[in-house]
């Protein structure tokens, strides 16, 4: 398990200041839920801020309990962003210095790594949910499938190591299974062009590049190589981002046509067969959520999010289809994830909807930042 020096339990030293130059940063919750997310400040912002030396420091609220931090580089060689994973009431306010500390080390809430050893898989994973996209390797083959696979973990351990390394994950020995049926769908949110109303994979990504690994934000791309498709030629390249604690991924679906200013795409998820599914498509708010019908005791939710984007709405026999365009200077962001019941954390269609809901709400109140002078 992959372990960095960032902030986790409390240094229990009242005498210490909040801040070592009595600068602080208050972030506040707008929204009448509550919440447990990162927030991000610009280093450069952060640094000068707090007049940094060194580039050692421990960030602390006003009980001097160390907030976990993560240094993002975005594929870079030096820091862009300071994450910081904080947990906010509704209509409330977060206030934290930072001193001259040596961070406490904690374990990473999240990974991803390329699987050579699994026939070109790339997997990721968080503290509560863990997905993979399929490679060269395995396209054409009898086991060849399109779209994101959804692991069902029921562990807040990393297990994406542990579990390719024994090979055998389709059985629950007590961290959750890999149960979900891709096949030929999109899966758990991916997206594919869409021309004359047909579905059209293209080929599977063909490199990679991690462009930060944890331990609280892992972003990745994945490159697929340039390919004529129906006529046109394109060259697709997803980053995805995942957070910890979140059940749904940041995608960037980005695709240059050299044929046309703009392409049509679809992103769906998997459909089962059942006469009455249980799903939500609100339109209005750009929210796809399903519940699959029961595999014994086993339940998975998936769920697409776009916000601010227009899109047809197609119920096709293998899967729920939103249907938008792609311009070539503007890629389509989004949200993707799922949730497994066995976990524990949710367990009915209604918490689903709910978790769904609350999340696309918070997009349009996100948290704000004051700097003090």
């Amino acid at each position: 398990m992959k372990k960095l020096f960032v902030l986790s339990l409390a240094l229990g030293l009242s005498t210490i200041a909040l801040s070592q130059n009595n600068k602080t940063i208050t972030v506040s919750n707008p929204s009448a839920s509550t919440r447990m997310e990162l927030v991000s400040i610009p280093y450069a912002t952060f640094e000068k801020h707090f007049d940094l030396k060194g580039g050692v420091f421990t960030i602390v609220d006003k009980d001097q309990k160390e907030l976990a931090y993560q240094l993002e580089k975005l594929g870079k060689t030096t820091a862009q962003n300071v994450l910081i994973q904080i947990a906010i009431p509704p209509k409330s306010s977060l206030t934290f210095g930072v001193n001259g500390n040596k961070p406490t080390a904690f374990e990473s809430k999240t990974y991803a790594r390329y699987i050579p050893e699994r026939k070109d898989d790339f997997a990721w994973e968080n503290d509560i949910a863990a997905f993979r996209a399929y490679g060269k390797a395995l396209e054409g083959s009898s086991e060849d499938a399109q779209g994101f696979d959804f692991w069902a973990k029921r562990t807040n351990d990393l297990v994406i190591d542990e579990w390719y390394k024994t090979g055998d994950y389709h059985a629950d020995h007590g961290k959750g299974l890999d149960y979900y049926s891709v096949g030929q769908t999109l899966g758990v949110g991916d997206a594919t062009p869409f021309f004359g109303e047909e579905v059209v994979y293209h080929k599977h990504y063909r490199q990679y590049e991690v462009l930060d690994n944890g331990p609280l934000r892992t972003t990745f791309k994945l490159i697929h190589e340039p390919e004529r498709v129906k006529g046109q030629q394109l060259q697709v390249e997803k980053t995805i981002s995942l957070d910890a604690g979140s059940q749904l991924n940041k995608i960037s679906y980005s695709v240059k046509n050299t044929t046309s200013g703009s392409t049509p795409v679809v992103v769906g998820i998997a459909k089962r067969k059942e006469e009455k599914p249980q799903v939500l498509n609100d339109e209005k708010n750009g929210i796809l959520a399903y519940w699959e019908p029961a595999e014994g005791d086993k339940i998975t939710g998936t769920a697409v999010i776009l916000p601010d984007v227009k899109y047809v709405f197609k119920d096709s026999p293998k899967q729920f289809l939103l249907a938008t365009t792609v311009k070539n200077d503007k890629p389509l962001v989004y949200f993707a994830g799922a949730a497994f019941n066995k976990a524990g954390k949710i367990t009915n269609f209604d918490q689903w909807q709910s978790y769904v809901k609350t999340f696309r709400n918070n997009l349009d109140q996100p948290l704000t930042i004051k700097y003090s002078k």
